[in-house]
């Protein structure tokens, strides 16, 4: 079975000191990065829960509007249910490529300094 994993370094590792863990966790740096995640994650996060309770409340409560058949038997409430899923992977995407360009360089900086460039 092959990976593209590098074999596990032999070297022995010190771990930080809980000093060390605190400084860096009041560092500017992880305030950065932090700061970088939250805006990205909290207003997707709420914005993604008021979409989906839209979708159930409109299910229960506007049920001739969601019976609505837009072309053949596909309806509005089918739509919406495939766009949740839709919107799922595309929130995932987009994230991913956020982290990738944004949080992962920062973090990695923060960690192979903890690591004393191991």
């Amino acid at each position: 079975m092959a990976t593209d994993a590098p074999p596990p370094s032999k070297e022995q590792h010190t771990l930080p000191s809980t000093e060390e863990f605190t400084a860096v966790q009041e560092s500017a740096e992880f305030g950065e990065l932090r700061h970088s995640y939250r805006s990205f994650a909290f207003p997707l996060t709420v914005g993604f829960i008021a979409w989906y309770l839209l979708y159930v409340l409109l299910s229960n409560y506007a049920g001739d509007f969601m019976g609505t058949k837009l072309f053949g038997n596909i309806n509005v409430a089918f739509v919406f249910g495939i766009a949740q899923f839709v919107t799922t992977f595309l929130i995932a995407w987009w994230y991913s490529r956020h982290a990738a360009a944004k949080l992962d360089p920062k973090a990695e900086a923060i960690k192979s300094r903890m690591e004393g460039d191991a």
